[in-house]
């Protein structure tokens, strides 16, 4: 069963999988590399759609003991059955929004994936699918090392999960409209 850290695009997904799997001496499944490889990405205005049920079959065959998986798309790919634990990175939106800004995201594509952060969709749907292996961990203020030691804690113990609310946070801020669309 597989170790899989997922999360919304700027959150730290990739440095900590690196690091992750150079400690555990894993293979690393970059579910977007194999997406693209495979020709899923499909342009939709500045968004790419991916072919869920094409990608989840590619990715069975690839999946061994040995790997660590990677990508923004883990909980609609994968099979609770093939998952060990499944680790959710959140960071705040505020945070996210300069991020995006050096990423050159257009306006759409920030909004997007911030309201995703702020609703914690990508969280909610682990949960939902992956029940009691899903975990979350706040990367916001926190170094890459902070995070690995976070990570391996909860990959070895299942302990130090740690619950996000970034919607009543940007509610107590009164920044609703700073995080979506009219």
């Amino acid at each position: 069963m597989s170790i899989v850290i997922t999360g919304n695009p700027g959150v730290g997904k990739h440095a900590i999988t690196q690091e992750i799997a150079e400690k555990l001496e894993l293979s690393i499944i970059d579910i977007n590399s194999i997406a693209k490889d495979a020709g899923l990405f499909e342009k939709n205005k500045d968004t790419n759609d991916v072919d869920t049920d094409k990608l989840e079959k590619i990715l069975e065959r690839k999946i061994s003991e040995k790997n660590v998986i990677v990508g923004h798309l883990a909980p609609y790919v994968l099979d609770k059955n093939r998952v060990k634990i499944m680790i959710v990175l959140r960071r705040s939106p505020y945070d996210l929004i300069s991020v995006y800004k050096e990423r050159k995201y257009t306006d759409e594509k920030s909004t997007e994936n911030l309201g995703s952060e702020v609703l914690g969709i990508i969280a909610h749907d682990a949960i939902s699918k992956f029940q009691e292996k899903t975990f979350q961990i706040n990367t916001s203020d926190k170094t890459i090392q902070e995070v690995v030691e976070k990570t391996m804690t909860l990959i070895s113990s299942n302990i130090g999960n740690e619950e996000v609310d970034w919607l009543d946070l940007v509610t107590k801020n009164n920044d609703l409209k700073k995080f979506f669309v009219d």
